[in-house]
């Protein structure tokens, strides 16, 4: 007998991305547990904390190219994949800055952007799908690279702590620039696709 999944036409919300995604939501209170174990000062607790992080980026990084090669995309997974990533990212940006390890306003800044601009996306779909481009995908990667940095307890090894610092901040001003540019050109390409839907319907009409 032929299960469900595998009828034709028929998409079925048990399959692999979607268990990624939901690995993903499910991975990010532990993460924080982890964080915040013995008040955010055990490294062990800490290293924990980073592989926990590590593993869940990697789901986000395939969840949706495995949906995509196999035919598998789904309302949910369009729904719960960027809830995930939000979900990821900003819980570790709180979680830093509750520990006074970065500054409010870096948390502030990159959460604004990314909220902002998955409402954004999600308010002129009905003129079109603003796809995920090439510097945005540069973004996600150096956002998470420096926030892994920080969550990683570099301070308990036998380096030189400014070398640490310095790399550490050099690595989230990069990721705070690409955040915002990123942010900028996103708002661009909404305006020029939402200009030309209103000129081709206003020709429609003519």
């Amino acid at each position: 007998m032929t299960s469900p999944s595998h009828l034709p036409g028929r998409l079925t919300l048990v399959n692999l991305p979607n268990m990624l995604t939901i690995l993903r939501l499910i991975l990010v209170p532990v993460f924080l547990l982890a964080l915040f174990a013995g008040g955010g000062h055990v490294p062990a607790a800490r290293w924990v904390a980073g592989g926990i992080f590590a593993v869940a980026a990697i789901t986000d990084r395939y969840d949706g190219r495995i949906a995509r090669r196999r035919g598998q995309v789904t309302d949910f997974g369009k729904i719960a994949d960027p809830i995930a990533d939000k979900a990821l990212i900003g819980s570790a940006l709180v979680g830093l800055a509750l520990l006074g390890e970065i500054y409010w306003w870096i948390t502030v800044v990159i959460l604004t952007r990314e909220i902002g601009i998955t409402l954004l996306r999600l308010a002129v779909i009905r003129y079109g799908v603003i796809a995920a481009s090439p510097g945005g995908k540069v973004k996600t990667l150096v956002q998470i690279v420096a926030i892994g940095l920080y969550v990683l307890p570099l301070a308990s090894l036998p380096l030189p702590h400014s070398a640490i610092d310095w790399g550490r901040g050099i690595l989230m001003a990069a990721a705070i620039i690409l955040t915002i540019a990123t942010g900028l050109d996103y708002l661009a390409r909404a305006g020029a696709l939402v200009s030309r839907a209103r000129r081709a319907g206003r020709s429609d009409r003519t």
